[in-house]
């Protein structure tokens, strides 16, 4: 699923929205990251619809203008649900990743050892030292 598809079925998630209302709300959910073009957004409203995820809802005539909301169906919501699961296991796994590697990256240096890159004398018996 394309971020714009995942913000727009995100968009209709609660109410349906017209055009204008899911360009405003996919921009306010993803904290101004996208900014879907009116043409863009009605691809991926033919998109939704041809995959069943989304259907017109209604039609209104404002100020000599025609609105088409858009509304969720419940395929959308199992595959709006399904992509948040995805997501969320993904981020998961990426935030274990990086604790994971912030522990390795810097392991602690023994007590005995001196300054950074200097190693202390070798003691008897091994190797470099007396034996």
């Amino acid at each position: 699923m394309t971020r714009a598809a995942f913000f727009v079925l995100t968009a209709l998630a609660d109410r349906p929205r017209h055009g204008y209302g899911i360009l405003r709300e996919v921009e306010e959910l993803s904290a101004g990251e996208v900014r879907l073009r009116v043409g863009t957004l009605y691809g991926v409203l033919d998109r939704l619809t041809a995959d069943g995820l989304i259907v017109l809802d209604r039609e209104e005539v404002r100020q000599g203008r025609l609105r088409r909301y858009y509304r969720l169906t419940e395929e959308g919501v199992t595959a709006l649900d399904a992509e948040a699961e995805r997501m969320a296991a993904g981020a998961g796994a990426a935030k274990r990743r990086i604790a994971e590697g912030r522990g390795a990256a810097a392991p602690a240096r023994p007590a005995a050892e001196g300054p950074a890159g200097l190693e202390p004398p070798a003691a008897p018996g091994f190797a470099g030292g007396c034996a």
